[in-house]
């Protein structure tokens, strides 16, 4: 019985951790900025549900029944990290827009193969992040200082959206696709900073270096609060329809992604499969790179392109319905 008692203590403690990571739709980093930080714990406390789940399971106890149907209120979270039932219909064979993302280090990995992949895929929008404005691709329409954007078709209209002296860096550019305008914004928000050995070291987990760890990661997480109020405004105010895709430096189930989610839709949700997890350079899989429409626009297909390494991001490409 004692055993029991210890089992049920630990599962109802990660079950609340769990219900905390839901709490990041309202709770901003400035405010709380510690609950943020769950959600990159996500994964591991949703295996670790599903597993003592089990253990009651096999246990044959009745509250097994109870903590299984509890994960149906994480079915839209666990779906943000791995999508099992893309709601995409054939309404379209033919697409109206491609749009990649890619987050490219610098060209680090070498600029030639950044430039001939991007020219293979053949998208309509490229938007890129950490693009170093001093070594190549200088005859970009857009130039900002670590975003770009490159398309087939005519820009309106274009502005900086982050301003002031951050790391991050976010535009916006209206873009007339065959007489529609849509307003496309480019986000790369704060980057941390962090060393991969922090992660993949076992002495990191070393008092000292959670200490290290977290005193970079939720000041950056305030930084990022900062910055979406400036990208919220051009979204919420835009005439046009929205496409908003980059590099969010944050997973699914944290503040950054339901905030900049906003009235807008996940397009890995609609039309993806299997894992998104973007940026592979640490061992802990990540999603950190996305692509969200408005909901006139119709997510038609959702890759992450994890069969090439030619930065430490994968690059993200989607097709969609002008509708």
């Amino acid at each position: 019985m004692k055993s029991n008692q210890i089992l049920l203590f630990i599962h109802i403690a990660v079950a609340v951790l769990l219900l905390c990571t839901l709490g990041n739709a309202w709770v901003p980093p400035n405010l709380l900025g510690n609950l943020n930080l769950l959600s990159l714990g996500f994964p591991y406390l949703i295996l670790a549900h599903l597993l003592l789940t089990l253990i009651w399971a096999f246990k044959k106890q009745r509250i097994a029944i109870a903590f299984a149907l509890g994960t149906l209120v994480f079915y839209n979270p666990i779906r943000r990290w791995i999508n099992f039932s893309p709601k995409t219909e054939n309404v379209k064979t033919i697409r109206d827009i491609k749009v990649l993302t890619f987050n490219v280090k610098y060209g680090d990995y070498g600029w030639d193969k950044v430039k001939n992949y991007i020219k293979e895929q053949d998208p309509d929008i490229i938007l890129v992040q950490e693009k170093d404005t001093n070594r190549a691709l200088r005859q970009d329409l857009v130039k900002y200082p670590s975003v770009i954007l490159k398309t087939k078709h005519k820009i309106l209209r274009q502005a900086e959206i982050i301003e002031d002296n951050s790391r991050g860096n976010s535009f916006y550019a209206d873009v007339d696709i065959n007489g529609k305008i849509i307003r496309i914004v480019n986000v790369y928000l704060e980057p941390f900073r962090l060393h991969k050995t922090m992660f993949t070291k076992l002495e990191s987990l070393g008092i000292g270096n959670v200490s290290t760890l977290l005193s970079r990661m939720i000041p950056t997480f305030q930084a990022h609060e900062d910055q979406i109020k400036k990208i919220r405004k051009v979204i919420d105010f835009s005439p046009y329809p929205v496409i908003l895709a980059g590099d969010f430096n944050s997973v699914p189930n944290s503040y950054e992604y339901y905030s900049l989610g906003k009235d807008l839709q996940d397009a890995f949700l609609t039309a993806g499969k299997g894992s998104a997890s973007s940026f592979h350079d640490y061992k802990v899989p990540l999603r950190i790179d996305y692509i969200f429409s408005s909901k006139s626009i119709i997510p038609l297909s959702y890759k992450v392109d994890q069969s090439v390494k030619l930065s430490d991001h994968y690059p993200v490409i989607a097709e969609f319905l002008l509708n």
